[in-house]
Formats: C-alpha cells, structure tokens, sequence
C-alpha cells in the first residue's frame, strides 16, 4: 500500500543534557519521584485528559508504568528502574531519585562527562567494596532463628507505602502477617533434589474490601470462594466429616457439555443418530463414575460442571467445587500435587490425582469460603493471606506492599543480611567516601587520568547525590541533620532546628586557646584564625563555617533532636557528646561505625534489603553514566 504522505526524516537531537525542555522534564520527574518517597510522602493521582480511572499512589511500580513521557531519556530511565523492580520489587524510588542527582550534579560542576562518568564508576566501586566488608557499619545480620529483624525488615517496606494508610498497630499487624505467610512457603527439614536449591512455596492473597485492617489473617493452605449458591448442602455435609487425607482430582478443561467448547463451525446430525449433546453428557457420565471409583471425594474444574455431573456425584459423597477460575490452578496443583486434566473423553490417569488434608468451610468478613487443608507430606507450602481494607485504593496498595515484602524477604534467603534503614546507610556511606577519596584523592586521580580538583569536584557530587536520598526523606519542612561521630540520618521537625554553621571540608580551628567562658564576635570563621563566635568550652574544637551575625555555632540540646537517628541504631541518651551538621555539608571527621554483631539490636526501626539496595546503587550510577554519555537521540517521527 502507498503512503499517503511522504516519510518524513528522522529527528536528530544534538547533546539532549544542554536542552532547557529535556533538563526542566527530568527536573519535574525528579520532584515527582523526591515527595513520593519515604512513609511521609505524598500521593499522586494519576488519570488521562478523558478520564476513566483514576489511579492514587505513592509506589514507584505503579507510578512509573501509569506516568507516560515522549522523552526518550526519561523513557530510557524508567525502563531501567521497573527492570529493576520486576527483579528485587524494592528500592525504585531510590534508583530514580539518586541516578537524577548524579545527572544533576555534573550538570550544575561543569564537569565533562567523560571525566564524571570515570568518577562516577571508580566511586562506585569503592561503595560496593565497602559494603560487602564483613565489618560494614551499616550492615546487620538477619537471624531467621528470631522474627524480630523479619518483622522490622517487612514493617519497613510496608511503612514506606502511605497510600496504605495504615496505623501504627495496623503496620505491625500486616508485618507480622507477612513474616508468617513468607515462614510457611519456605519448607522445613530436607528437600528433595539438590540440596543447593530450595523449591518455595506460594502465598496466595485474597482481598476483602469493607473490613478492619486488624481482621486481616494468615491461612495455611488454600481459601477458595464460594458463592452461596454454589455451596450445596451435600457439600457442607461433606466439609463437616472427619479429616482426611482427601483424594483431589482437578480439571482445566469445561465439564459444562456444550458443543460451543468445540469451537466454531457447523454440525451435521444425521436422521436417527443419537443427540450429540446426550453423547458428550454420556462421556462426563462416565468420567464421573472413574472419579467414584477411584474414590475421589474433592473433585475441582477451573470452569463449569454439567449440573447433571455435578448431582451424579454429590450424590455418591463427592464434594464439588466449579468457576476456580485460572488464577488458582497452579497453587492447587503446587499443593495437593495433582495434575490438571484437560481433557475428559479419556480416562483420568492414577498420577493426576491429588491429596489434601482436609477441607472445612470459613466465614471470612462477608464471604464464604472452602479452605483446603494442605496434605501431610512434604511439599511446598501454600498458604492464603486475607487482607482487609475500608476501600478498594488502600487495598490494592496494601496488597502490593505485602507482595514486595514477601520479594524482600525471600532475598534475604540467598545473602542473609540487611542495610541500616532510614536514610542512614545513604549518610554513613557518602562520609566514608569522602573521608577515603579525599586521602587518595591524589593517587585515585592519577589513576583516572584526571587533575585532583575534578576528581575533588565528582566526589563532591557523588557524596552529595547519596545525601539527597536521605534528604528525600525529609518532607513538612523538617531539617535533615547527620551527627559527627557516626554519619547517621537525623530528622529534626520544623521549628526546632538545630543551630550550626556551614561546616567546611577540611577546614577546622581549634579553641585551645579561647578561655572558658569568653565569647567573642561571629562572622566567616577561616583556617588558623581565632575563633570569636559564642560561648566556646575550653579544650573543645570548633569547625569552621559562616555563623550568622548573633548566632552561636553549638551542639544541638536533647529537646531540639530526636531521641534516635533514622534507623534506629544511635541514641542520643546513650551516645553523650554527639554533634550535628545539616546534611549536604562536608565535613573533615571519619565516621565511627558501630559494632552491631550478629544479633539484630532491639532498638533497630527500619531495615533496607541489602540485595535491592546494593542492585539499585549500581543501576542508578551506571543509568546516569549511561545518559551522560548520550550524544545524540535520533527519533523517528513517522
């Protein structure tokens, strides 16, 4: 066929980075991706110009896959966050949020990007180096002999997710609920196969809108629904007998006895023949009888039964079960180890039958339901989570948070540990580089084949590119602070600001020579020069920075910063002397990590998955290398 118009040329973008449109787009994304993040942060709503569905979220996946852009770099990154999330399921928004600031800050230096990008890959293996160091202070291990760290590990995926709206109780209340499903489909005692490979179980959710969050609940085995219609009073007779094991056959195939299952097309019926209808009911007959003879006494179709089958076999004690609908079939069969038959006109074979342990009927918030007790033998579990909620919005969100909580916690399976939470991995790992990059700045640039002012320059970048994803956190006007001692996360709320200047890299004065108690003139402190700002004690140190006029340079008072650090780890009460600076200011002091152990301390709030988070650092840093290095976009505009 001719075109009705000619092909147009292709359109060659030259340097995208140095367009004022491209850099406002990715900007706005950035703003987007920033006040989503962390349990404070905002909702979106997402809908078209013509309306239709109106989507409410906080979560990267479903942002990202909703929110469409005509920018081809914009596209290039979301593509490679939900790449990300559809292999670890967390750290999306830090992807995103980390791999703009990296753009960001090479922009704004002036650096080349050839230079930033061999930066950027040097410092990124300097971050991986140190996090996978056995005395990483910002590493706990996780103990599956104790919940705690599982909890605190699903709490805080949960948390993050505010378009749940859950409480304080509801949070600890669904964690808890997705540690205990997730200890089910992991099998106890030895697998068959390799002893290398662990074959988990499935966890099954059933949504129930309308009830309290607190009738939420975990089910060993299977909740199938039932209609009230479907559930006959033979079959209640049948839920009531005494357990099992139950024999279990399942079907895929329609048992309703239509000609219309056999597809589309003309049927010739001969004077005198049989009706086929009564011939293809004949061979469900007969299908039935195989099933009483074998004593099948759960017989399940994932469509519909012929009602006249469906009598056969209640009355001879089977109980029946119609409408599956596909979405159960693979659960039941990873269960009951049944084989779906998809074919009724031969005989069902001995092997694809199944086993439950029993079967009884539950009420569930409005519903009825059989739930299917999971056999005796080993094999993998399933079990049902029953999630409630006041509307179906919070629903599906709090329905996806357990289902990423789950993800995280089968990683921490293959690498049992975890990241220090709160923003606070972010903050202790940009002062290490700092600290070890400004040491080997000399060294490390004439590795790179660049002067050390760059190398300065990109390390400045980078550090303040991991501050601003701690920084994200940060929403309601609150004060992002970092403590000298060990470079974790604080949030101080609005109006109760600790007061400090602009700490310099590299620049201190000492105040041995101040006399206790004398207070002097404030203004820009410089390197060597007294120090004539506030009240300094004697022997003390003071940083240098701009103090503004009247305004002392001190330690923040215990009312004015909070009891702990983000995660949890450092406490004020127990750690006397702690000084603060805000965030995205360098500092010349090396952080101290703390020893945490084996055991996961007690007074830990929020856990990050180590395997999402080390996976999101990589990608994030290796997508803006990626972009920086993109001379040209050539689109095709046809």
């Amino acid at each position: 066929m001719s075109r009705v118009t000619k092909k147009a040329s292709s359109v060659c973008t030259d340097s995208p980075l140095s367009m004022n449109e491209v850099c406002r787009k990715m900007t706005l994304m950035r703003q987007i991706l920033t006040s989503c993040f962390g349990p404070n942060g905002r909702l979106k709503q997402v809908h078209n110009n013509v309306g239709g569905h109106v989507l409410t979220t906080s979560t990267s996946t479903s942002l990202l896959q909703a929110v469409s852009s005509s920018e081809p770099l914009l596209k290039l990154i979301t593509a490679s966050i939900l790449n990300h999330l559809s292999r670890f399921s967390d750290c999306g928004l830090y992807t995103g949020i980390l791999c703009f600031s990296l753009i960001d800050h090479v922009q704004k230096s002036g650096l080349r990007p050839s230079v930033a990008i061999k930066i950027n890959k040097q410092l990124l293996e300097v971050c991986t180096s140190f996090l996978n160091q056995e005395d990483c202070g910002c590493k706990v291990n996780v103990d599956f002999n104790s919940c705690q760290s599982l909890v605190t590990l699903a709490r805080s995926v949960i948390s993050s997710k505010p378009a749940c709206v859950l409480t304080g109780g509801e949070q600890q209340h669904i964690s808890t609920l997705a540690v205990h499903a997730f200890l089910l489909t992991v099998p106890c005692g030895d697998t068959p196969g390799s002893p290398d490979r662990v074959r988990l179980g499935r966890t099954v959710t059933v949504s129930i809108e309308g009830q309290f969050v607190l009738d939420s609940a975990v089910f060993p085995g299977l909740l199938v629904n039932l209609p009230d219609m479907q559930l006959h009073p033979t079959d209640s007779e049948r839920t009531r007998r005494e357990p099992g094991p139950f024999r279990l056959a399942l079907f895929t195939v329609s048992l309703s006895g239509d000609l219309s299952e056999f597809g589309e097309g003309s049927l010739e019926v001969h004077s005198g023949s049989p009706d086929p209808e009564d011939l293809i009911l004949d061979e469900l007959l007969k299908l039935g009888e195989q099933a009483v003879t074998d004593q099948v006494e759960v017989f399940m179709c994932q469509r519909v039964i012929h009602p006249v089958l469906q009598h056969y076999l209640r009355r001879h004690g089977v109980l029946v079960v119609e409408r599956l609908g596909i979405a159960l079939i693979q659960p039941i069969v990873q269960m009951t180890g049944a084989q779906a038959v998809a074919l009724y006109q031969t005989p069902i074979p001995p092997e694809a039958y199944g086993q439950v342990k029993g079967c009884c009927v539950r009420t569930v918030g409005s519903r009825e339901m059989l739930h299917l007790l999971p056999p005796r033998e080993p094999a993998p579990a399933v079990c049902t989570m029953v999630l409630c909620h006041r509307n179906d919005t919070m629903l599906n969100e709090l329905k996806a948070a357990c289902q990423r909580a789950e993800h995280v916690l089968r990683l921490t399976l293959r690498d049992p540990v975890a990241l220090l939470g709160g923003g606070c991995t972010e903050t202790h790992m940009a002062a290490y580089i700092s600290n070890k990059g400004t040491t080997e700045a000399a060294e490390v640039a004439l590795s790179l084949g660049v002067s050390q002012s760059q190398y300065l320059l990109g390390l400045d970048g980078f550090c303040s590119s991991l501050e601003a994803v701690a920084l994200a956190l940060v929403h309601d006007g609150e004060t992002g602070l970092v403590d000298l001692s060990y470079a974790h996360h604080w949030s101080v709320p609005q109006g109760e600001a600790v007061h400090s200047g602009t700490v310099l890299q590299g620049e201190a004065v000492h105040s041995g020579t101040v006399p206790q108690g004398e207070a002097v003139h404030s203004g820009t402190v410089l390197q060597g020069e007294a120090v004539h700002s506030g009240t300094v004690p004697q022997g003390e140190a003071v940083h240098s920075g701009t103090v503004p006029q009247g305004e002392a340079l001190q330690r923040g008072d215990g009312d004015e910063v909070p009891a702990t650090c983000g995660c949890g780890l450092v406490e004020r009460s127990a750690r006397p002397g702690l000084e603060w600076t805000p965030l995205n200011t360098r500092y010349p002091s090396r952080p101290a990590p703390l020893v945490v152990g084996k055991d996961t301390p007690p007074q830990l709030r929020v856990l990050d998955s180590f395997t999402a988070k080390l996976n999101a650092l990589q990608v994030a840093v290796e997508m803006a290398n990626l972009v920086l290095d993109i001379r040209y976009v050539i689109q095709d505009v046809n």
